[in-house]
């Protein structure tokens, strides 16, 4: 590889888990209808005053505390002054200079690619976010229920150097702010966005020296982890192609947006190292002085990870590594395969049906764990039946189907279709019997080496059970009936 690329990022997820907003009272909840999640102050009426949601305070603190950032002993905010239309008050409230934001010099490891990697966090800061623009041929609306939300922002270092390092990153700090209840992080709802900085440089220099960086450039708002991917490989794809081309002056220090359709990066504007936003202390927020005892417990607040779940699967479930990193990825999957198993199921048992049937299922059909009827007490029951040997493996799955969407639990699905699986030996005997005499042949065919025929017979009892025999017990009669002839 001749270059080395040099790729930072800058995240923005919104704190969903407030009942209000951050300097105002309106709901900090999602909905579809624009301009209804409002109050005064989110609209920068004269006269209006923010007043700091703790709950939004400690949020971020306990965010700052997971990344091993340092917390400040004041908490101040400040008014960042630039126009934009999504912006009613001129100016952001926000953290930057004053004497430090909410957390700085952290870090974070993250596995990618079964590799183990590390990012420096250069700083997390509470901010509002800004209202929301829809751009129509002819007019822009503007939507303002998420002016005001809390919003996070986090700057790593320019430590990563692939976009699957870049998404790995990202879905580990989304992880952390599901698992600490901190957001959703649901990209769907606009709660997450990001800001990627690329650049590259010839691999055989020493990168501690900035003079032999490339040039940075900015790629802003990209909504998705996916378009992230995308987005870093079409930049560092064009960079490299100017500076193979002897070109690389054309590569500008600018902000430039990706856009799907035409699958690149287009021009936005040019971009300076300081823009001059004339931060000054917010008047209306006096400082907030972070005690002790407050910040002590926050960090004993701090709920286990997916890292700690993972570590438990494989140590105490003994599920395989593979199957606790699928079992992690998305909390409320974490939290199914643990109420599951609260029920008194196996942990295997109910890690291969979430990983397969489970989450199979529901990529297929494209829903989520929210939009299915099957509880964790119902998968419980489900597993139970198949043990108890009343269903056959094969019935389960059918089973499983109907329990997904029809909000009926496994045994009232099995009696209903009067699927209970047949484990009487005398009337197993009686029907393996009748296909004996009915295939004598295939008896001579058995006896002469021919033990295939076995799985013909097996399937002619399910046949006449309609699949009700327990497979198990079938084989095993159909066997010793021979013997007898």
């Amino acid at each position: 590889m001749k270059y080395k690329v040099l790729i930072g990022l800058e995240m923005h997820c919104e704190i969903s888990e407030t009942n209000t907003k951050v300097f105002s009272g309106a709901a900090n909840t999602y909905t579809s209808h624009p301009n209804t999640n409002i109050r005064p102050v989110d609209m920068a009426f004269p006269g209006t005053l923010p007043v700091v949601n703790k709950e939004a305070v400690k949020k971020s603190l306990m965010a700052s505390m997971i990344l091993g950032c340092s917390q400040p002993e004041y908490v101040y905010f400040e008014r960042k002054n630039y126009y934009y239309p999504d912006l009613p008050k001129g100016f952001q409230i926000t953290q930057e200079t004053k004497p430090a934001p909410i957390g700085i010099y952290g870090k974070l490891k993250f596995e990618v690619n079964g590799e183990e990697k590390e990012v420096r966090i250069n700083n997390l800061h509470l901010e509002e976010d800004a209202a929301s623009s829809d751009h129509y041929n002819r007019s822009s609306k503007i939507n303002y229920n998420r002016a005001g939300v809390p919003l996070l922002e986090l700057v790593t270092e320019p430590d990563l150097r692939s976009a699957d390092e870049a998404v790995a990153f990202l879905e580990t700090m989304r992880s952390i702010y599901q698992y600490a209840g901190i957001s959703e992080a649901d990209s769907k709802k606009g709660q997450i966005r990001c800001d990627v900085n690329v650049s590259i440089m010839d691999a055989d220099k020493d990168e501690n020296d900035m003079s032999n960086w490339g040039t940075k450039v900015e790629i802003k708002n990209v909504n998705s982890f996916g378009g992230v991917r995308d987005a870093i490989n079409y930049e560092i794809e064009r960079q490299t192609e100017l500076k193979e081309q002897g070109r690389y002056d054309e590569v500008e220090q600018e902000t430039r947006r990706w856009d799907e359709d035409s699958m690149s990066t287009i021009r936005m504007r040019s971009k300076v190292d300081a823009i001059d936003y004339k931060y000054f202390v917010e008047p209306n927020i006096p400082k907030i002085k972070l005690s002790k005892e407050w910040l002590e417990e926050i960090r004993k607040e701090i709920p286990e990870l997916a890292g700690e779940r993972k570590e438990k699967y494989i140590n105490e479930y003994g599920i395989s590594d593979y199957d606790a990193t699928i079992l992690v990825k998305e909390k409320n999957v974490a939290d199914f395969y643990e109420e599951a198993i609260k029920e008194g199921t196996d942990p295997k048992s109910a890690s291969n049906w979430i990983t397969t049937n489970l989450l199979g299922s529901l990529n297929k059909l494209e829903l989520t764990i929210e939009d299915i009827t099957l509880t964790p007490s119902m998968l419980a029951e489900l597993i139970k039946l198949v043990e108890t040997k009343e269903i056959s493996s094969k019935q389960a799955k059918e089973v499983f189907a109907d329990t997904l969407t029809s909000g009926k639990t496994p045994k009232e699905i099995v009696k209903e279709k009067g699927m209970t699986q047949m484990s009487d030996a005398g009337e197993i005997t009686k029907i393996a019997n009748e296909v004996l005499d009915e295939n004598a042949e295939l008896v001579e065919k058995y006896k002469e080496g021919r033990t295939n025929v076995v799985d013909f017979m097996v399937g002619q009892i399910m046949k006449k059970t309609r699949g009700t025999a327990n497979p198990g017990m079938a084989r095993s009669t159909i066997l010793e009936e021979i013997e007898k002839r």
